[in-house]
């Protein structure tokens, strides 16, 4: 990976392809830049034919449905291709899930809000992955809500290439939610108990972040929690669970094994600081972090050195020590891969998508 140092002093260097954009802006020469995707219809963002690389995508917002960023899905397509490599709800994609949005800055993906703009849930979206594709590609986005999207901005900045090479990766992105997962204890048990009486020796039941076969490389994932286990007028905390990334097919032991949710997320001692954000890791959205209660989301790129495979790799996360919490959980993966790609799993139906509502048990 080139360094700042590098990419600035690479900036006199010829470069060799044709700036191109996609937006949403107004060609009549007025100011009415946007478009509308009334409820249940997709709109196609961008359709290009030939070699190129998308660069920079930058969108915003308007729709009356408040939980517009799970609503609405935003799909990518590479090469003619009829299965998506991207399908994810557009506020996860970016960055933050549970159907909000944030104000928060990371290298390759960021959202920029504030004030009354974040009180209406509202932000501008970034994304600076590099998208390439060798014959063509199409962008679109759907709105699975019911209201109208009533302004859609958006670019989609790219370069025109005459070719690229054959062994050229394409990105990838997969959305994934279990709502809730499957504990191993009542949500009146001790937590504390289960450190020294459950283990984890297999890997089975862990969450996944990714599932993908080929050959390519993963480089980082966003992950959305809810704490909803509440124990003796307190919630518990949901981390500790390792992460275990298998590579090739192996079975046990991984070929990379952590040692905790926060620690994966280079973090510690149960995300202290709340919410922070750097060009790697970072936590988008926090919750209460004196009891760990409420909505949380937080990312981790691996761009310095992605995790390469050959034949398949299975991105997994332990929802507690040995999976024994019951939580709501949701996150993004994201890697890049020769295509074909194995065909995702089926994306859950909007009203599976939207934020659960508070059970009897949680804190008030």
């Amino acid at each position: 990976m080139s360094s700042f140092a590098d990419l600035l002093g690479g900036l006199a260097t010829p470069r060799n392809y044709r700036s191109r954009r996609f937006s949403s802006y107004d060609t009549t020469g007025a100011n009415r830049d946007w478009v509308v995707v009334p409820a249940g219809e997709k709109k196609a963002l961008a359709q290009i034919d030939g070699p190129g690389i998308i660069k920079h995508i930058w969108m915003t917002v308007n729709c009356t449905d408040p939980l517009w960023p799970r609503a609405l899905v935003l799909r990518a397509y590479w090469d003619g291709e009829e299965s998506p490599s991207i399908e994810a709800p557009i506020g996860d994609f970016f960055g933050v899930g549970h159907g909000k949005v944030a104000n928060y800055m990371s290298l390759p993906m960021n959202m920029v809000s504030g004030g009354a703009t974040l009180d209406r849930n509202q932000a501008a979206m970034n994304c600076f992955l590099p998208m390439p594709f060798r014959k063509g590609a199409r962008i679109e986005v759907e709105n699975q809500s019911g209201s109208e999207v009533q302004a859609l901005y958006y670019y989609i900045d790219y370069e025109e290439h005459d070719s690229l090479p054959e062994d050229t990766l394409t990105l990838h992105a997969w959305w994934n939610r279990e709502n809730l997962t499957q504990g191993m204890t009542r949500f009146d048990q001790d937590y504390d108990e289960l450190f020294v009486k459950t283990c984890n020796i297999t890997g089975e039941g862990n969450y996944d972040v990714v599932k993908a076969t080929g050959r390519g490389h993963y480089i980082g994932c966003t992950l959305h929690i809810r704490n909803v286990q509440y124990n003796n007028t307190v919630h518990t905390w949901f981390g500790e669970g390792d992460d275990m990334i298998f590579v090739d097919g192996e079975a046990w032991p991984p070929a990379l094994h952590g040692t905790g949710t926060e620690d994966y997320f280079c973090a510690a001692w149960g995300f202290p600081s709340g919410a922070y954000d750097g060009p790697f890791h970072g936590i988008s959205l926090a919750g209460n972090k004196e009891d760990w209660s409420g909505e949380w989301s937080m990312y981790r790129w691996h761009l310095e050195s992605p995790v390469t495979f050959t034949k398949s790799i299975r991105v997994t996360l332990e929802h507690g020590h040995a999976n024994t919490r019951w939580d709501d959980w949701s996150s993004v993966g994201y890697w890049y891969q020769a295509e074909p790609h194995a065909a995702f799993d089926s994306l859950l139906p909007e009203e599976k998508r939207r934020p659960r509502p508070k059970g009897h048990w949680e804190k008030p």
